[in-house]
């Protein structure tokens, strides 16, 4: 499972025009599942999203975790992030789970999610999306499971 982390002052998703999930300060995650993906890769990724320290405290150094500040957790699922790109000009998707695979443990992830953080948004599993977004530093790292 992979998860491509960013720090936002504000993100948020929108289908067909209508905004589906929003947040101000926090993290936007772009969720991948791949194939071996189980329940509880879903369940580390979440711990590590939620306590990875990447906010600044006040001295000013990456300190703080998601937790600790109150922020917004927007989920989006991104199944393109498990592509394989190291051959060709053109991406393979082999290396994604399977769309029900997919759907299963993204869903998972998103009710966990909000059984344990107060503020959580999601994108729309499947669906043509427009993210928007403010990266904050920028700051994004990409969180393998």
């Amino acid at each position: 499972m992979k998860g491509l982390l960013q720090r936002v002052r504000n993100a948020r998703v929108e289908v067909q025009g209508q905004v589906i999930g929003a947040v101000e300060q926090g993290l936007l995650v772009l969720v991948a599942v791949e194939p071996d993906d189980t329940r509880e890769h879903a369940d580390k990724l979440l711990h590590k999203l939620l306590n990875y320290r990447v906010f600044s405290d006040e001295q000013g150094k990456m300190n703080l975790s998601l937790k600790e500040v109150g922020g917004g957790l927007l989920l989006v699922s991104q199944f393109t992030l498990a592509a394989d790109t190291r051959n060709g000009m053109r991406p393979s998707f082999s290396t994604a789970a399977p769309p029900a695979l997919g759907a299963e443990l993204f869903d998972y992830l998103v009710t966990q999610a909000r059984g344990r953080h107060a503020d959580v948004a999601t994108g729309q599993f499947g669906a043509d999306m427009q993210v928007h977004l403010v990266n904050d530093g920028p700051v994004t790292l990409l969180l393998q499971i």
